[in-house]
This record gives structure tokens, sequence and C-alpha cells, in this order.
């Protein structure tokens, strides 16, 4: 019996635009002047030059960059899009919301001021409130199974202050945090903790732990720290991590991804090598999927045979060959009971449609695929759809092969009309 093509799930319209996406992100020619209009566009303060404001400009956005990254403007628009994917066969989806906080250089300078008096109450309002209601929206746009992303710099002041000096969250800020998690366990949702820059990481990283600790309890995971397998010390870490889980009787939440900061982290704290990066994302997740110590993940105040915490797991990787590896893994009856699969909304889709294909539709307990995606105006996503531009550029290899992928699949869909198709 011949296999369908894992692509074939894909509606018409989603093969031409991510072909295109992907012609426009491949071109040496191409790409360069489209990363500087998108640049103006995510950092204008000009009405003319932002889409929330200009309809015409709205409209071609959201026909094309806004369409193939993100999931909506609005509840309805965000559900019709989970809808949409779920009938594909995805699993779930990973929602996060785009609106980010946008500092002036003087505010950036003077963190330390929003602790107390005025400003710390304009904090409050302007930033933290406002974080906290959009991050809640997000958590009942979600359904039971699906985790929902956030960024603890989307907060604003108080908690850029708090996180550069790994202190603990200001009062509000960890009262709208509580609010968030207890909306998140009740709801059946899962929450993402993202990774940022490692000026800030080593603060997140203590955060996302005491949350754990917090409401991780019983063996399963709410709440889910991310982990950046591109730095050297990510598995020291990591490793860290899970003994605290194993000692404190909490499940660990890992999200594994090789790390998006290539730009901007400090080169010295980045492997030398993507083979490195590699051999440590790999060699994390197989510890992970089998419950066994190794030589990526080792336990400092016991020995390898150490018994290993429950964790649930997040393989966010656009990489065919680590997820292949791990399906392998699993496909041997590793103990890792709660694993998930992740690629980001228009990108990836042949990796993403051939886990919907190998898995089924969620079957049984099988991992399942899940896409990661935004949702907010048009002008909110700017600067993450600058970032998905970027992330293309810095990834050609993998985005000439979703290139190719496409337009094996534009033509096998032509020849298919004549009944030439395989």
């Amino acid at each position: 019996m011949v296999q369908p093509a894992p692509l074939a799930v894909m509606p018409l319209t989603n093969v031409l635009r991510s072909l295109m996406t992907a012609t426009v992100s491949s071109s040496p020619l191409l790409l360069p002047p489209s990363l500087a209009v998108m640049s103006v566009l995510a950092h204008t303060t000009s009405p003319a030059l932002n889409p929330d404001r200009n309809p015409f400009l709205r409209f071609v956005l959201k026909k094309t960059l806004y369409a193939q990254f993100c999931g909506g403007e609005n509840a309805p628009e965000v559900r019709r899009t989970i809808q949409s994917l779920k009938n594909i066969g995805f699993g779930g989806v990973i929602l996060g919301y785009a609106k980010e906080v946008v500092l002036t250089e003087s505010q950036m300078k003077d963190l330390a001021s929003c602790g107390s008096g005025p400003a710390a109450e304009e904090c409050i309002q302007n930033e933290i409130i406002p974080w906290a209601t959009g991050t809640m929206e997000t958590v009942l746009l979600a359904s039971p199974g699906d985790f929902v992303a956030l960024k603890f710099t989307g907060a604003g002041r108080q908690a850029l202050h708090a996180l550069s000096q790994r202190l603990s969250p200001s009062e509000a800020l960890a009262s709208a945090m509580d609010d968030i998690c207890r909306l998140a366990t009740s709801r059946g949702v899962r929450l993402l903790f993202d990774a940022e820059q490692q000026a800030l990481q080593p603060g997140i990283d203590d955060w996302s732990l005491e949350y754990m600790r917090r409401y991780n309890a019983g063996g399963s995971a709410v709440v889910y720290g991310t982990y950046q397998a591109y730095l050297k010390a990510t598995c020291s870490t990591l490793s860290r991590h899970l003994e605290a889980a194993r000692d404190g009787g909490f499940a660990l939440g890992v999200k594994l991804v090789r790390g998006a900061y290539l730009g901007s982290d400090p080169r010295h704290l980045i492997h030398n090598t993507k083979a490195d990066t590699d051999v440590a994302y790999d060699g994390a997740a197989e510890a992970i999927l089998r419950r066994r110590w190794n030589a990526q993940l080792r336990p400092e105040k016991t020995e390898g045979t150490a018994a290993f915490p429950s964790v649930g797991l997040v393989l966010a990787t656009h990489n065919r060959e680590s997820v292949l590896k791990a399906q392998a893994i699993l496909s041997e009856g590793a103990a890792a009971a709660d694993v998930a699969f992740a690629q980001l909304q228009g990108m990836a889709d042949e990796v993403s449609c051939e886990l919907v294909a190998r898995n089924g539709a969620g079957a049984g307990d099988k991992p399942r695929a899940y896409k990661y995606l935004v949702w907010g105006s048009t002008g909110e996503c700017m600067k993450y759809l600058l970032r998905r531009a970027q992330e293309n550029r810095d990834a050609v290899q993998r985005t000439r092969a979703g290139r190719d992928a496409m337009r094996t699949e534009l033509v096998r869909r032509i020849k298919s009309m004549f009944g030439l198709a395989k």
C-alpha cells in the first residue's frame, strides 16, 4: 500500500504561501531587502508604517507573512487557526501572546528606579497588568493539553531589573505569575517559560525552577523551563535541575531547543561547532527519554545509576535527524510517557507533517506534534515576524530544504490532477 505524502494534509493555499516565503528567505538577492523592510516596520514610530494604523499595509502583511507565522488577531481567528491545525492531525498548539513592552533608552538605563514610588505604580499599571491580562487571555484560548508560552521580559522593567540581578520577582509580578499558573492548572494547560539572552537567563532559570517546585507536584508538569543546547553550560544546568526535581519530589518540565540568540549571546558561551550542539541536544534528549543518566546529563551528587525524576519533555526542533532519533528511542518502549514534538507555525512543515503521519491524529499515548504560534494584532506581531525572518536567514540550508519540500509537493499535486502522481 502506497503511503500518502506527509504534506498532502496541508491546504493548497498553505503550500503556495510556504513556497513563496521559503523562496524569498533562501534567496541571497531577495532576503536582504526584505529583512531591511521588516526591520523598519518592526521598529517604526511612524503611524504611516504601523500596520495597525495603515489599512493597506495591514492587508498585505496579514495575507502573507502574518498568515504564514501567526495565529490570529482576536479570539475567533485564533480558535479557527487552532482548529485547522487539529483537523490536519496536530495534537495541539503552543500559543503565545505577541505584544511586547517597548521601553525607551532612558528607561532601560534606569531599571532600578521602577522598584518604588510612582515609577513602580506606573510599571504595574502599564506593563505588568497588561502582560498578565494578555497571558491569561491566552491561557483561556488554549484547550486542555495545549501549551502557553510566556516571556518574562514582556512584563517590563520590574521583570528586567529582577532578572538581571537574579532577584525574586516583585510582589506585583509574583502575584500575576501565581494567578497565571493557577489558571493554567485549573484548565489543564501547560506553561512554557521561554529562554532569553544570557544576561537574563540565570534569573529565568531560578524562577522556572521555583515555579516548578510549586506547581509540578504529583508527577506531572504544568510549568516548563527552556534549555538551549547550543550553550556549553546547558547540560550541567539541566543535570542540576533534574537532581533538584528528584530530591524535591516534583516533575521537571523541559522544553529542549538548540538556541535562539546566536547573534546576541556571547560567542564563548556557545559550542564551537554545530556538531557539538547536535551532540548536546540529542544526548540530553536520549537521557530524558530513557530516564537514564548519560555522558551529557550526569548527576553531580550521586552515581550515574541514581534515580531519575519524572519529566515532561517538549522536543522543540526543526532538525529531522533529531526527531527520528527520538522516535527510534520511543519505539523501543522507552520509559518517558509525557513527550511532545514542536515546530514553529509556518516553518519545518515537512518535519511536522511527517510527525503527524507517523503518529496519527494524537492517537493513544504516542508523543504528539504541536505547532507554536503567536497571536495579536498585525502591528503587535511585527517584532516576532522579524525574528522569524532572521531565523530563516541564519538557517539557509534548512530553509532551502523546506522550499524544496513545498516545491515537490506542489509538483505532486499538479501531476495528480492528470493521474500521474505516485
